[in-house]
Parts: C-alpha cells; sequence; structure tokens
C-alpha cells in the first residue's frame, strides 16, 4: 500500500517519525511530506505531495487543521482511498469534503492502527 505521511519528521521521538518506520516495517511504501526537510533516515522527502507520481492509497496526517485546510485541494486531489486523521490532527471540514468525494475517513492513530493489525 502505497501511505503519504503529511508532517513527517526526522526527529525520533516524533510519532510521525515512528509511523515512518512502522509503516516500511509493515512493508508499506511510504511517502514522507515536509517542506522543508529533504530526506529522512535515506528516504526521499517530498515538499508536497503533489510531487508524489505514485498512486496514493492512503494518506495519514500529522499536522495541524489549519495546515491541513491550507493544502486540502492537493490532499483530495492526490484521490487517496483514505485519509487517516491522527490524534490533533482532526479537521471535519477536509473530512466532509474527502466525504463527499467517496474518500474514506478514520479518526485513529497510525501507529495503534499498525500495532493491532488493522491498518
Amino acid at each position: 500500500m502505497n501511505v503519504a505521511v503529511i508532517g513527517a519528521s526526522d526527529k525520533p521521538e516524533r510519532f510521525s517519525y515512528q509511523a515512518l518506520g512502522l509503516l516500511k516495517q509493515k512493508g508499506h511504501q511510504v511517502f514522507p511530506v515536509h517542506q522543508r526537510l529533504k530526506s529522512i533516515d535515506g528516504m526521499t522527502v517530498y515538499p508536497s505531495i503533489k510531487e508524489i507520481t505514485q498512486p496514493i492509497d492512503t494518506v495519514t496526517l500529522y499536522v495541524a487543521a489549519d495546515i491541513s485546510s491550507s493544502i486540502a485541494a492537493d490532499i483530495l486531489g492526490a484521490k487517496p482511498r483514505r485519509i487517516i486523521f491522527n490524534p490533533g490532527a482532526e479537521n471535519p471540514d477536509l473530512a466532509q469534503k474527502a466525504k463527499a468525494q467517496g474518500i474514506t475517513t478514520i479518526e485513529n492513530c497510525t501507529l495503534v492502527m499498525l500495532r493491532a493489525s488493522n491498518f
């Protein structure tokens, strides 16, 4: 599964960094997205989801609602199958727009989902 991690971090204590590692460990193709970082542990970091040329199955958000709202058109334009809003990243407006386009939205923790094998 191709997973875009918006708000990816190169700081090991961050949940988004931990998600990158666990997603890879579970066999997913991971696409970190962050405006300023160029790479994380050898992975290319994309400045925008628009730069990812592969189809995206899942977007997992680790950014506040004001940030995801500012890039909502890019997220929706990627036509993911689903968007996961991690704790603190909830965005009812984006979720409503996604649902209107047939995109599944989930408010849950990517790490918990992966560890429980229900990702």
